[in-house]
This record gives structure tokens, C-alpha cells and sequence, in this order.
């Protein structure tokens, strides 16, 4: 759904691919790729297929008209919260089929970020940090697919799923190098380039990457490089990616799954992203825009979270059924919140000092309650938390031991923000 009211910022001025990244790598990334080292944790990790699915719920959701209602109140709204699957926790009347999934799930009410801007409040977000001139840091997809991917695996490790994502590669995981940068799928369907041409035969095809290879080996006996062997590595990934495009291919899905999931965009990428997890895929991140709701805050979130409710239900019970949340991290976030107070267009504006994000499956335990704001929800009363104890919870939800470090060209670079910690009493 479109929000033509939404605020002016430079970010919601910018495409949808564009705020996502470039969809090409800068080749100054390249530098010293064949220097990297992985933790130890990374093969134990591979055993478990542990895995991390985000909803990024751009724009800003309101935690009053989702995850922390507050009825009855000055600042509450028109909309009633209701029980959920799981006794004595309640979220807004909006989301009755995610309330019958509670039981999988857990909610933190008590995050503040004291961010407002929405460019730099979802670089926290998905980056664990503040976005800094001095420094770059690499996305929460990027660290994930580096720590977690096994490196004989011939699927990405991170992907995002886009109404028009076309396959491209982002260049979003910084120091860690364009191996662990995104690629952008959508539309459900598999990376645009990825069938042989017609006029070419198997036998043929073969046989040329057949003698490509053998040009290549004796180009790297006398010019091997961390640039040759990165755009060699992005080569045989695209080989691999022809040989198995139907992992990308949602019409591969039985029909009555497209009818549940729903034939809009949402639907189509929830879909997807059930198939990458089932298939193995580290990180997916699907995006479901724009909630920057400063007029009609009301009427907006009635229609965009009945178009969520429903993919995002099925999703979680599907992952549940078959057996994916043990291994799997779900989360839904955004890179702030909505204003308490109701402004005189009856939107709620930009609010990072108390407002919410779901969680749940991998380590996470089912049907809790973290955190506490206040009567009117102004103000986080119990266990505040921000952007880094959130990046933090979410990586050792999967395992992953955060207060270790990647070695990228000889550097030890801290997997999360070393000052921060997780939020422990999330865990299993």
C-alpha cells in the first residue's frame, strides 16, 4: 500500500531498491577477501541449520495499533486489544490471525532507541550500531550469512525479498566483503539471467566452462589477487545459482498455499521466504512498506496489517508445522516506532522511546512478555533495551557467541557492539 502523506525525508524520496542498497557492489569492497577467517562456532552452526527470517516493517509501525495497545486511554486509540493464544498477553484487534501464533512468539515492549530519523534508526536496527562518518559496519543479514553459511554451500547466504528486487547484489556487508552481501530477489521469481540461453546445450555449455576454467588457472598461477579471486567466487556462485533457480521459484509452490499466503506482494514474498528457509538459506529479509502513517494513522495500519496478518500467520505455523522454528529466528521490526500523542491529522509521528518488536523461534522462549511501558505507553518502565542488546539477542538466538570477533585482514573486527550484551532472559 502506498502512503502518499508520508513524511519527506530524504530516504522516503529514494526507491524502494535504493533505500535496500546498490545493487552492485563497490569494488573498493573487494579488498582483501581471500584474507578472511571464520569463527569456530561456524561448523557447528552448519550442523544445526540454524537460520534468521526479518520482516522490516519500513516507515515506523505503531506498537499501539500492533504489539502494545493501549485502550481505553488518551493516547490509545479506537482499536481494542484482544487474547491471544497465549493467556494473559494481549496485542491490537488488527492482528487476530498472528494472535492465534503467540504461543511461538515474544514480544519486547520496552525498546528505546532515542533514534527518530528513520535512515539512522534502521541502520541500528539491522546494523547493531550508530551509523558513524568514521566507520561502516556490515548488516545484520551480512554478519549472520558469514558466521552461519557453511562455506561449501552453493546457495547465498543472505536475501532480500523485494516487490522488484530483480537479483542484483547490494553492498551492504561492508568489511566483510561482497561474498556476504545481499542479493535482492522478488516477484517470486528465481534472479533474472539465471536460464541457459536456448541456442545452448548442456554438452555445450560444459564444455566452454570447461575452458574458461582452464584459462583461469593459468591466469591465477601468475596473477592471483583478492579482486580475481572475489569476482571468481561471484562467477561459480552464478553457476551454481543456474543449476538451482527453482529454490527462487515460488510457482514451484502448490496453488493452495499461493490462495492462503495471499496474491498480493506480501503474500508473494512471505511465500518466498518460506521456500529459502526451507531450502537452507541463512538469512531472508522481507520488507513490508510504508508505515510513516503522520495522517490517517488509523485507517492505514486497518489496511496494511489485514494485508500482513495473514502471510505473517501462515508463515509462522508453517515454520512450526514443519518443524523450521526450532532452527529458525523470526523477527519483525522496524526502525522506530509511532507517537503516544495523536496529531491534529490523526497520525502519530516518529517515536523511538518506547515502542516494540517480535521475536520468536531458535532459542527464543515462546509466548513471553519483555519489557513494560507505561499506562499511555510514553515511556519504557521496566528492562529498556535498544538496537545493540536487540543485534546481540538476535545472533545468539541462532548461536552465534557475539562477544567474539571476525578476522578480516588481519584485524579483529567485534561481531556485535562490544559495550552491549543480550537480552538473556529471552533465552531458552
Amino acid at each position: 500500500m502506498y502512503a502518499g502523506y508520508a513524511c519527506q525525508s530524504t530516504e522516503h524520496l529514494m526507491a524502494r531498491r535504493q533505500f535496500l542498497g546498490s545493487m552492485a557492489a563497490g569494488t573498493g569492497a573487494l579488498a582483501g577477501l581471500s584474507a578472511f577467517t571464520r569463527p569456530a562456532m561456524t561448523a557447528e552452526l552448519a550442523k544445526q541449520q540454524m537460520r534468521m527470517l526479518v520482516v522490516n516493517m519500513h516507515g515506523g509501525l505503531s506498537q499501539l495499533e500492533s504489539w502494545d495497545p493501549k485502550p481505553s486511554t488518551n493516547t490509545g486509540g479506537p482499536f481494542r486489544a484482544i487474547p491471544t493464544s497465549v493467556p494473559g498477553i494481549h496485542i491490537c484487534e488488527l492482528l487476530p490471525q498472528t494472535a492465534q501464533q503467540m504461543h511461538h512468539l515474544a514480544i519486547v515492549r520496552s525498546v528505546d532507541t532515542t533514534e527518530d530519523d528513520h535512515g539512522k534508526g534502521i541502520y541500528m536496527m539491522l546494523h547493531g550500531r550508530r551509523q558513524t562518518p568514521a566507520s561502516d559496519f556490515p548488516t545484520l543479514g551480512a554478519v549472520a550469512a558469514k558466521a552461519m553459511t557453511p562455506e561449501s554451500s552453493a546457495l547465498p547466504g543472505h536475501i532480500l525479498v523485494t516487490p522488484n528486487g530483480g537479483g542484483g547484489r547490494s553492498n551492504d556487508a561492508s568489511y566483510l566483503g561482497p561474498k556476504y552481501a545481499s542479493i535482492v530477489l522478488g516477484g517470486g521469481k528465481p534472479p533474472q539471467n539465471t536460464e541457459r540461453p536456448e541456442g545452448l546445450s548442456e554438452a555445450m555449455d560444459a564444455s566452454r566452462l570447461a575452458y574458461r576454467k582452464q584459462l583461469d588457472d593459468q591466469f591465477f598461477s601468475r596473477r592471483r589477487t583478492a579482486r580475481t579471486e572475489a569476482y571468481t567466487y561471484s562467477y561459480e556462485q552464478a553457476q551454481q545459482l543456474l543449476a538451482q533457480r527453482d529454490v527462487f521459484d515460488v510457482s514451484k509452490e502448490p496453488e493452495k498455499d499461493v490462495e492462503r499466503y495471499g496474491k498480493h506482494d506480501l503474500g508473494k514474498q512471505c511465500l518466498l521466504a518460506r521456500r529459502l528457509i526451507e531450502k537452507g538459506i541463512t538469512f531472508v529479509q522481507v520488507t513490508h512498506s510504508n508505515y510513516d502513517t503522520h495522517n490517517e494513522n488509523f485507517n492505514f495500519h486497518l489496511e496494511q496489517l489485514a494485508e500482513f496478518d495473514q502471510p505473517f500467520s501462515c508463515l509462522i505455523s508453517d515454520l512450526a508445522e514443519r518443524g523450521l522454528m526450532e532452527h529458525t529466528l523470526v523477527v519483525v521490526l522496524s526502525e522506530f516506532g509511532r507517537t503516544p500523542n495523536i496529531n491534529v491529522y490523526y497520525g502519530r509521528d516518529h517515536w523511538s522511546r518506547a515502542w516494540s518488536v517480535l521475536l520468536g523461534g531458535a532459542k527464543i522462549h515462546r509466548g513471553a512478555v519483555y519489557g513494560k511501558t507505561n499506562e499511555n505507553g510514553t515511556q519504557v518502565i521496566e528492562n529498556k533495551v535498544d538496537h545493540a542488546n536487540l543485534f546481540h539477542t538476535y545472533l545468539q538466538a541462532v548461536g552465534v557467541e557475539t562477544s567474539r570477533s571476525f578476522v578480516v585482514d588481519g584485524r579483529e573486527l567485534p561481531i556485535a557492539d562490544p559495550s552491549s550484551k543480550p537480552i538473556r532472559e529471552l533465552f531458552t
